[in-house]
Protein backbone atom coordinates (compact mmCIF):
# COMPACT_ATOMS: atom_id res chain seq x y z
CA UNK A 1 0.00 0.00 0.00
CA UNK A 2 1.13 3.46 -1.15
CA UNK A 3 0.77 6.47 1.19
CA UNK A 4 0.19 8.39 -1.72
CA UNK A 5 -3.29 6.22 -2.65
CA UNK A 6 -4.99 8.80 -0.12
CA UNK A 7 -4.31 11.33 -1.03
CA UNK A 8 -4.40 10.55 -5.28
CA UNK A 9 -7.99 9.50 -4.54
CA UNK A 10 -9.17 12.74 -2.66
CA UNK A 11 -7.04 14.75 -5.28
CA UNK A 12 -9.06 13.14 -7.87
CA UNK A 13 -11.86 14.59 -6.14
CA UNK A 14 -10.96 18.00 -6.05
CA UNK A 15 -10.21 18.06 -9.49
CA UNK A 16 -13.81 16.38 -10.18
CA UNK A 17 -15.81 18.60 -7.97
CA UNK A 18 -13.91 21.82 -9.43
CA UNK A 19 -15.00 20.75 -13.31
CA UNK A 20 -18.72 20.27 -11.94
CA UNK A 21 -18.89 23.66 -9.92
CA UNK A 22 -17.53 25.32 -13.31
CA UNK A 23 -20.25 23.39 -15.84
CA UNK A 24 -22.51 24.54 -13.04
CA UNK A 25 -21.34 28.21 -13.15
CA UNK A 26 -21.52 28.21 -16.80
CA UNK A 27 -24.99 26.56 -16.84
CA UNK A 28 -26.57 29.74 -14.39
CA UNK A 29 -24.51 32.27 -16.30
CA UNK A 30 -26.59 30.87 -19.79
CA UNK A 31 -30.03 30.56 -18.13
CA UNK A 32 -31.37 33.41 -20.45
CA UNK A 33 -29.17 32.58 -23.67
CA UNK A 34 -31.76 31.87 -26.59
CA UNK A 35 -29.40 32.11 -29.15
CA UNK A 36 -26.19 29.89 -29.53
CA UNK A 37 -23.51 29.61 -32.35
CA UNK A 38 -25.29 26.28 -32.74
CA UNK A 39 -28.90 27.52 -33.49
CA UNK A 40 -31.51 27.19 -30.40
CA UNK A 41 -31.43 27.72 -26.89
CA UNK A 42 -28.38 26.78 -24.61
CA UNK A 43 -28.61 23.42 -23.43
CA UNK A 44 -27.51 22.57 -20.01
CA UNK A 45 -24.30 20.09 -19.27
CA UNK A 46 -23.54 17.78 -17.08
CA UNK A 47 -20.30 16.04 -16.20
CA UNK A 48 -20.06 12.41 -16.98
CA UNK A 49 -18.09 10.41 -14.15
CA UNK A 50 -16.37 7.30 -14.01
CA UNK A 51 -14.23 5.66 -11.46
CA UNK A 52 -10.54 5.26 -11.93
CA UNK A 53 -9.16 2.05 -11.76
CA UNK A 54 -8.38 -0.04 -8.84
CA UNK A 55 -4.97 0.97 -6.90
CA UNK A 56 -2.71 -1.18 -4.80
CA UNK A 57 -4.36 -0.20 -2.01
CA UNK A 58 -7.91 -1.24 -3.56
CA UNK A 59 -6.43 -4.99 -4.16
CA UNK A 60 -5.36 -5.21 -1.01
CA UNK A 61 -7.97 -4.76 0.99
CA UNK A 62 -10.02 -6.69 -1.40
CA UNK A 63 -7.62 -9.46 -0.63
CA UNK A 64 -8.72 -8.85 3.21
CA UNK A 65 -12.57 -8.28 2.56
CA UNK A 66 -13.46 -10.65 -0.09
CA UNK A 67 -16.08 -9.69 -2.83
CA UNK A 68 -17.54 -6.25 -1.00
CA UNK A 69 -13.28 -5.04 -1.36
CA UNK A 70 -13.61 -5.26 -4.97
CA UNK A 71 -15.91 -2.15 -5.28
CA UNK A 72 -12.92 -0.13 -3.76
CA UNK A 73 -11.16 2.26 -6.58
CA UNK A 74 -8.62 5.11 -7.06
CA UNK A 75 -10.65 8.09 -7.28
CA UNK A 76 -12.88 9.41 -9.96
CA UNK A 77 -12.55 10.85 -13.07
CA UNK A 78 -14.59 12.92 -15.84
CA UNK A 79 -14.97 11.49 -18.91
CA UNK A 80 -17.33 13.74 -20.46
CA UNK A 81 -19.20 17.09 -20.37
CA UNK A 82 -22.68 15.85 -21.94
CA UNK A 83 -25.54 17.93 -22.75
CA UNK A 84 -28.76 17.78 -21.37
CA UNK A 85 -31.27 16.13 -23.60
CA UNK A 86 -34.45 17.60 -21.15
CA UNK A 87 -36.76 19.64 -23.52
CA UNK A 88 -36.51 23.61 -23.64
CA UNK A 89 -39.05 24.89 -21.92
CA UNK A 90 -41.73 27.85 -24.01
CA UNK A 91 -42.51 31.12 -22.77
CA UNK A 92 -44.91 33.49 -24.50
CA UNK A 93 -43.35 36.53 -26.06
CA UNK A 94 -44.32 37.85 -28.81
CA UNK A 95 -41.67 40.67 -28.89
CA UNK A 96 -38.76 38.53 -28.67
CA UNK A 97 -36.40 38.23 -32.18
CA UNK A 98 -36.25 34.69 -31.31
CA UNK A 99 -40.13 33.64 -30.97
CA UNK A 100 -41.66 31.74 -33.14
CA UNK A 101 -45.85 31.89 -33.16
CA UNK A 102 -45.53 34.65 -29.91
CA UNK A 103 -43.47 31.40 -28.01
CA UNK A 104 -39.91 31.26 -27.40
CA UNK A 105 -37.74 28.08 -26.58
CA UNK A 106 -35.80 28.92 -23.01
CA UNK A 107 -32.46 26.75 -21.98
CA UNK A 108 -33.38 24.00 -20.23
CA UNK A 109 -31.33 25.21 -17.31
CA UNK A 110 -33.42 25.07 -13.87
CA UNK A 111 -31.95 27.59 -11.58
CA UNK A 112 -33.02 25.28 -8.08
CA UNK A 113 -31.62 22.53 -9.58
CA UNK A 114 -28.56 23.92 -10.67
CA UNK A 115 -28.02 25.54 -6.95
CA UNK A 116 -28.60 22.33 -5.30
CA UNK A 117 -26.12 20.56 -7.37
CA UNK A 118 -22.84 23.35 -6.41
CA UNK A 119 -24.23 22.63 -2.60
CA UNK A 120 -23.47 19.18 -3.55
CA UNK A 121 -20.21 20.14 -5.28
CA UNK A 122 -19.32 22.22 -2.80
CA UNK A 123 -19.68 19.96 0.27
CA UNK A 124 -17.83 17.03 -1.80
CA UNK A 125 -14.69 19.18 -2.57
CA UNK A 126 -15.11 20.00 1.10
CA UNK A 127 -15.20 16.66 1.94
CA UNK A 128 -12.20 15.70 -0.25
CA UNK A 129 -10.16 18.57 1.30
CA UNK A 130 -10.92 17.23 4.53
CA UNK A 131 -9.37 13.95 4.08
CA UNK A 132 -6.44 14.77 1.93
CA UNK A 133 -5.67 17.25 4.99
CA UNK A 134 -6.33 14.20 7.86
CA UNK A 135 -4.48 11.81 4.82
CA UNK A 136 -1.35 14.39 5.09
CA UNK A 137 -0.85 14.80 8.81
CA UNK A 138 -1.09 10.82 9.01
CA UNK A 139 2.03 10.62 7.03
CA UNK A 140 3.46 13.40 8.83
CA UNK A 141 2.75 11.81 12.23
CA UNK A 142 4.17 8.55 10.38
CA UNK A 143 7.52 10.33 9.57
CA UNK A 144 8.07 11.94 12.80
CA UNK A 145 7.20 8.77 14.71
CA UNK A 146 10.52 6.92 13.06
CA UNK A 147 12.55 10.38 14.27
Amino acid sequence: MSVIDPMAISASGLTFNQLRMDVIANNVANANTTRTPEGGPYRREVVVAQPLQQSSFGNLLGQYMGSAGNQIGSGVQAVQIAQDPSPFPKVYDPSSPDAVNGYVQMPNVNIQTEMTDMVDAINAYRANSTAFDASKQLDIAAITLGK
